[in-house]
């Protein structure tokens, strides 16, 4: 977010305006003036601080989707944008600034569980969405700021509708969700910065822990879910929950090797389109994700 400053009011220019600034044309030129103005118009008044963001809002930024913002485009959802806020929330962190980079890194942590609330199936998103939050600046920071919105956004393109889906999925729905998102949560979030094994065995046998635990929990919650197909994911993932303890407990790099392989392989997001399908749910594997898998 840019710091508060006073609010400026952007004037668009009025239809009138339009007509007499161009004169004898023709009757089409003049309707498409006419139109342009009021689109200009419509865009103005729309204006909203950014600092006014609201979870649901969807809007389009003003320029680039990353960069300092005073004030954003606010539209209907059912209009085609290029974003929605999915997430907010206030940094605590004392009354020191932390730094730019401290801000990101908060945001990097807490925007994914803040947007899986709202819209917890990434597999559902439309094509090209990210990802992005709106953060707090030192200058802002000093005035009180202190809030962070999460957003889904694209960078080319746009699309329709809200990506609030929380509210309409059914309960085995949610559970599997909550159990998936959080295995890959766990991936993720506790990947060693080290490239290879070697150099932090300590630190991927956490990892390993820490995803053996989220599958433990995962397969639990499947075990209160009818379904042929939700059966044999649940049989695959108990397999890998045993290839990963087979990682935490590993002795030196080669045993964690050996385990690893087929424990990264039992957590392949292809392995559950057809549970996904038997519950309804989207069965596309997003495209950075087959990508991991591939190889």
């Amino acid at each position: 977010m840019a710091a508060h400053t006073p609010y400026r009011s952007l004037r668009g220019i009025s239809a009138v305006v339009a007509l007499l600034a161009i004169g004898a044309v023709g009757c089409s030129d003049v309707t498409d003036a006419v139109d342009s103005a009021k689109d200009g118009a419509r865009k103005v008044a729309r204006q909203q601080s950014v600092f006014s963001l609201d979870v649901g809002d969807c809007y389009n930024p003003n320029g680039n989707a990353e960069g300092t913002a005073y004030a954003v485009e606010v539209v209907p959802c059912g209009e085609a944008h290029e974003g929605q806020v999915v997430g907010e929330f206030a940094i605590d962190e004392g009354n020191k600034y932390p730094g730019d980079d401290g801000v990101a890194a908060i945001a990097d942590d807490r925007c994914p569980a803040e947007a899986q609330k709202y819209a917890p199936d990434t597999w559902a998103l439309p094509k090209g969405v990210a990802l992005f939050y709106y953060t707090p600046t030192s200058e802002s920071w000093a005035t009180g700021d202190r809030a962070v919105s999460c957003t889904y956004t694209v960078e080319k393109g746009t699309f329709t509708g809200s990506l609030d889906t929380a509210k309409s999925l059914k309960p085995e729905q949610s559970t599997y969700l909550k159990g998936s998102n959080a295995v890959y949560e766990a991936l993720w979030a506790n990947q060693s910065e080290k490239d290879t094994v070697e150099d932090d065995l300590a630190g991927y046998k956490a990892q390993a822990k820490a995803v053996a635990a989220a599958l433990d929990a995962h397969v639990e919650g499947l075990s209160g879910i009818e379904g042929a197909e939700v059966g044999k994911l649940r049989e695959t993932l108990t397999k890998a929950a045993g290839d990963w303890k087979k990682a935490a407990d590993a002795a030196d790099a080669d045993a964690f090797y050996l385990a690893y392989d087929p424990a990264f392989t039992g957590i392949d997001p292809g392995k559950s389109v057809a549970a996904r399908k038997e519950l309804g749910l989207a069965t596309t594997v997003p495209a950075d994700e087959a990508e991991v898998w591939a190889g």
